[in-house]
């Protein structure tokens, strides 16, 4: 079922500058116990085999790309930050006196442009779960930022702590799942003004993956990337060598940049951590109602923010974003899954690449329980992911209800969505052993193949076992009750929650992390009157 891997098993000194007393021990208990041998570590690092799909040819390709650039060269961006505007403004960008427009010649986008690396590595504080970002690496991200969550018997509900946390340690017991996404749930029973340093704490002694922080006024950011350093054991110096948190930059749409968002592209380029620019584009509400327009609008305002970065550090580790998709045109609603956003996510991915840029999507479904839109919106969102070249998916597990609510039996769903996908990626074995000549003839015509050495060598790990699917026939599922997809998922995550063993972490790391969250929430934490 795609379980944890020992991690301790892959562990090989990783080399460190940090003091020895403040390196990580990398011995201690298995992440998880399971019924049968942990496979392999498949699902660490995952290659899109694929070719990559089009949905524009190269001349039209080309015509987003200009159209973009004339919006940013003659209608421009409003950035709501006066040291952003002075730092454009230092790198050559027009700056309109008094008002907060800026345009950007696109010799100078472009400039900008060519200095964005087109991979690098994020640095988990375990070394096994370190991702690679850019070129055919495929990278999974639990579902962040849902004000509400939901399972069977609770219902839906307000986010909490408690579900925060399980949320989180549900991540960490799943390969397929690379890194946090970012809050999975929004806890509000934690004042907003330390909610940072909690959840932050959380992300480092509960799970050993990558995580975010959220741009939400500067002094979050900083006390992020401190962190994340003091969860990794190391020094600044080396922090600033091997970026290791992350955060999502979303663009006010339309042509809009604001102060936080600003504040935080300028806190993590400048110290060399990863920025993520996303424009959220609908079309028909905060972009041009046809698809091109909205990703022409979606392009111009992901390239002025990468460019920003830019200006900020050249060469910080940047990420093209894409969040187009459209909305009920009868209610004003968004939806996702759907044809148009299929189209959006392929387009963006064309662009990404013509700019040598690693590319962002999401799985996304706009249902609103456990049921066959969930399911079917997903997988044509993971469909378009896949073969648009994705290499950093957001909100890969647990969205639902257009990402308003995390879903405790769709993180169950995706996950399984997410390893056939893995699965369908890795290359078909046509080794001379695979091809199986032998086997059919010592089998020969009318045989079977159940007991020959062949299968038998084979047939534990031959396919792929599913966690949710029901392959009993229909006599032995009514006897059983007829289980539904929501009961399975409802007691998987149950299970999964039962079995979490919290990763090993330094107890001196711990209590300079506990310490420094101490201190902070004794400072009162930051300011919440955005």
């Amino acid at each position: 079922m795609g379980d944890v891997i020992k991690l301790e098993n892959h562990l090989e000194n990783p080399a460190s500058d940090a003091p020895l007393e403040r390196r990580r021990r990398t011995g201690g208990r298995s992440a998880e116990r399971v019924r049968r041998p942990p496979a392999t570590a498949k699902y660490l690092n995952l290659i899109n085999t694929k070719a990559p799909s089009a949905v524009l040819s190269a001349d039209a390709l080309e015509a987003v790309h200009q159209a973009s650039l004339t919006i940013l060269e003659d209608i421009g961006m409003d950035i709501i930050l006066p040291e952003a505007r002075e730092r454009m403004k230092a790198a050559g960008a027009d700056v309109t006196p008094g008002t907060d427009r800026v345009r950007f010649d696109r010799g100078l986008i472009m400039d900008m442009m060519a200095s964005v690396p087109s991979g690098f590595t994020m640095h988990a504080r375990n070394p096994v779960r370190n991702v690679e970002i850019g070129g055919d690496n495929l990278v999974f991200a639990q579902v962040a930022s849902a004000p509400f969550v939901a399972d069977r018997e609770g219902g839906r509900r307000a986010g909490n702590q408690d579900d925060f946390r399980k949320l989180v340690k549900l991540a960490q017991s799943y390969d397929i799942i690379h890194t946090t996404g970012g809050y999975p749930v929004e806890p509000v029973d934690i004042h907003a003004s330390v909610r940072h340093l909690d959840c932050l704490s959380d992300l480092v002694k509960l799970t050993d993956k990558v995580f975010h922080v959220y741009s939400l006024g500067r002094q979050r950011n900083l006390d992020g990337i401190e962190i994340a350093r003091i969860g990794r054991g190391i020094s600044m110096e080396q922090m600033e060598r091997e970026p290791s948190l992350f955060t999502i930059i979303n663009t006010s749409s339309p042509l809009r940049l604001d102060g936080p968002m600003l504040q935080g592209i300028i806190e993590m380029s400048s110290r060399n951590q990863v920025v993520v620019v996303t424009p959220f584009t609908l079309a028909g509400a905060m972009a041009p109602v046809t698809v091109a327009g909205a990703v022409v609008q979606q392009n111009a305002e992901a390239l002025a923010g990468i460019a920003f970065t830019q200006m900020v550090r050249r060469g910080a580790p940047v990420i093209y974003g894409g969040f187009t998709s459209n909305v009920d045109m009868k209610t004003g609603a968004p939806a996702f899954g759907t044809p148009e956003y299929m189209k959006a996510v392929i387009a963006g991915g064309q662009l990404a690449r013509k700019y040598n840029i690693p590319y962002r999507t999401s799985n996304t479904n706009a249902s609103n329980t456990l049921d066959a839109q969930s399911a079917y919106e997903s997988a044509f969102s993971l469909w378009a992911l896949t073969q648009g070249g994705g290499n950093f998916i957001m909100h890969a597990a647990g969205w639902t209800e257009g990402g308003l609510t995390a879903s405790f039996e769709k993180f169950i769903l995706d996950v399984d969505m997410l390893q056939m996908v893995a699965e369908y990626l890795t290359p078909l074995d046509v080794s001379a052993d695979a091809l199986g000549v032998d086997a059919v003839r010592d089998v020969g015509p009318g045989g079977h193949f159940f007991g020959t050495p062949h299968t038998l060598a084979r047939y534990e790990n031959a396919f792929y076992s599913p966690i949710l699917s029901d392959w009993r026939n229909f006599e032995t599922w009514t006897e059983a009750g007829r289980p539904t997809t929501y009961d399975h998922a409802n007691r998987v995550f149950k299970e999964k929650l039962n079995s979490y063993e919290r990763p090993p972490i330094d107890p001196a790391i711990e209590d300079e992390l506990d310490a420094f969250v101490a201190r902070r929430k004794e400072e009162g934490g930051v300011p919440t009157d955005f």
